[in-house]
């Protein structure tokens, strides 16, 4: 029996995964290319992986080689399948810490539903195509592989592997230390070489609390602080007053102010940007962890991580949050959420942040009638969450997470007072009904905590947490922002989201500072009266004329005052035209040092050696 007859099998099932990944990479993962290199490398680099990972045939017996191969090949397809449903959604890729999140997925029906497609079945093909010719006599042989050509396919493997590193670091050079950019590890690895970097990742990571001391606590520690003066006029202007922080779901900027057939998508939050501290160029700046990323950044002022989610990853490490730093100040503190307490870990990671009480769904009555998606809708929360409220010690520290504005986007046709969005994309067109509903329970929110006479000692945060549009919807926001296209700098300008501060009493501004969640815990403080030079953190407040007016994307993008980075190109405000990389350069090393630094805290625990002093 001849060499190819013996190796049939195994170079059949590489070339048809290898064509596969390459069609899901172009057409599923739509990852962008910029040059040829960059396009050898996509198509090149699952064969890096293919061949190595089928060596492992070699060393089984010539009567389970067959089903070993086809085994091999379902299982990286259903990889490629799970990182497919993923990326529809979150525009991303799988990481280890997110696998340790499947008891969410319960949760997630409806979302999931929309996101698997029929037409998905021909992802499988190959896979039939592969068990059809394993029953041929040529694809079935009965001879044993020898050592030397087993030896001989690693070293072929090892090869192809080492030229393709090669390649992908002169593509991009020091390319395995932008971890936080998986976009471009994907193009330059491949899905699972990258995959494979991703469990080296997390074997680091779980190393560094172990190896992490005192010494590195003080050095990081002292790198961190950015120190700002505070604003004279609004410094201490709600001390003792209620803190209600209200995070709305999904909720993106281009909203307020948008109309469809004449009518106003947000008419509340439009009224509360004319009587709040309205902040026009604020952005969200969360990972993998969405929600519960927005919360650990308004808490703690330190950014999430590249990988997972800190609540799920990292919920027993010493923090030191908003909660704990007001019950010092004399604050008790709450959070309210009509979803399972285990949702995103956070009846663990409540606790580690120092909140005193958590309302989750036990507290509330749910029916059929008033949930969908992931639980309560927003009218029945806000009007349950009243009378507990009114109960709370004051002065109180309170968070409203509100659910129904979430992927996919669906409202009872009685509830939705604006017409679908007119085009052909059902998560964009359902998309403002669903936002329209969050705006007029919010409006009653407000008039619900006058009633209970609480609104004129309270202070009342509104912000939204993270995008509701993926970039996966590109061609269908292109149409709603009313452009022939979306580019690169379009995405990051997407990326805002509301922020309005009410404070009763007070006229309202708009202020167009650039700023993000990782500034809301320091602004908060200050406005409460409660100073943090002495706090951990990374935000500077909002209101100071020392505010630093850089804030940097979990994925390394950046923005400044006159400028946006991202995708390696820098962009000039407010038109989007791309200048001489050498604009942003000061910042491009300010990013990667702020996101390295607090995930060396977050990731060693270094706030513990801060507890101890």
């Amino acid at each position: 029996m001849n060499t190819k007859s013996k190796h049939a099998a195994i170079f059949l099932a590489i070339i048809l995964l290898w064509i596969k990944t390459y069609i899901v990479s172009k057409v599923s993962f739509t990852l962008p290319v910029d040059h040829f290199l960059q396009e050898i490398l996509l198509f090149f680099n699952p064969l890096s992986f293919l061949v190595l990972y089928f060596c492992i045939t070699f060393y089984q017996s010539p009567p389970r080689r067959r089903q070993f191969i086809l085994g091999l090949s379902i299982l990286y397809s259903l990889i490629l399948y799970a990182n497919v449903v993923y990326y529809r959604f979150f525009t991303d890729f799988l990481t280890i810490p997110v696998l340790f999140q499947t008891k969410n997925v319960g949760d997630i029906g409806n979302s999931l539903y929309e996101l698997v497609y029929v037409t998905d079945l021909f992802l499988f093909i190959d896979l039939f195509i592969l068990a059809y010719f394993l029953k041929k006599p040529l694809f079935n042989p009965n001879q044993s592989i020898i050592q030397k050509d087993r030896r001989k396919a690693v070293a072929v493997g090892i090869a192809i592997l080492a030229v393709h590193l090669i390649l992908a670091e002169v593509n991009r050079p020091q390319l395995l230390t932008r971890t936080f950019d998986r976009e471009i590890l994907v193009k330059s690895l491949g899905t699972f070489n990258y995959h494979l970097y991703d469990i080296l990742l997390q074997s680091k990571s779980s190393m560094q609390k172990a190896l992490a001391s005192n010494l590195e606590a003080e050095e990081i520690l002292h790198k961190v602080n950015k120190q700002t003066t505070n604003h004279p006029e609004l410094y201490g202007i709600a001390n003792g007053k209620n803190l209600i922080v209200v995070s709305l779901e999904s909720t993106q900027n281009f909203v307020l102010n948008y109309k469809i057939n004449g009518k106003e998508v947000t008419p509340f939050l439009n009224e509360l940007a004319k009587s709040s501290y309205y902040f026009t160029n604020f952005y969200h700046q969360t990972g993998q962890g969405k929600t519960s990323d927005s919360e650990f950044l308004a808490d703690n002022s330190l950014y999430p991580l590249p990988r997972g989610a800190v609540f799920q990853t990292h919920p027993l490490n010493e923090y030191n949050a908003m909660p704990e730093i007001l019950k010092a100040n004399g604050y008790y503190s709450a959070v309210f959420h009509g979803n399972n307490k285990s949702f995103w870990n956070r009846d663990v990671m409540y606790k580690t942040l120092g909140y005193d009480q958590f309302f989750s769904e036990e507290y509330f009555t749910i029916t059929e009638e008033n949930s969908i998606n992931y639980g309560l809708k927003d009218f029945p929360f806000f009007e349950q969450s009243i009378p507990y409220l009114k109960d709370l010690p004051q002065p109180f520290f309170a968070k409203m997470i509100t659910l129904t504005n979430h992927h996919p986007y669906l409202i009872q046709e009685d509830e939705q007072w604006v017409e679908p969005y007119p085009v052909d994309d059902g998560t964009v067109s359902r998309y403002f009904t669903t936002v329209r509903y969050a705006d007029e329970a919010l409006r009653q929110f407000f008039h619900d905590l006058k009633a209970a006479g609480l609104y004129d000692n309270s202070v009342v945060v509104v912000y939204g947490d993270h995008y509701g549009i993926s970039e996966r919807h590109q061609e269908a926001m292109a149409d709603v922002l009313g452009k022939s296209a979306l580019t690169s700098y379009n995405q990051v300008e997407l990326q805002k989201v509301p922020l309005f501060i009410h404070i009763p009493g007070r006229r309202g501004k708009e202020i167009d500072k650039v700023g993000g969640q990782i500034d809301l815990k320091p602004t908060l403080l200050h406005l409460l009266g409660i100073e943090t030079n002495e706090d951990v953190h990374f935000g500077t407040d909002l209101f100071s004329k020392d505010h630093h007016e850089l804030t940097i994307l979990r994925n390394g993008s950046f923005i400044t005052e006159d400028f946006i980075y991202t995708s390696e190109t820098c962009y000039v405000k407010p038109f989007g035209a791309p200048v001489d990389s050498l604009k942003c350069k000061p910042f491009i090393e300010q990013a990667k040092e702020e996101l390295d630094l607090s995930d060396r805290i977050i990731y060693g625990d270094l706030l513990r050696f801060l507890k101890k002093e």
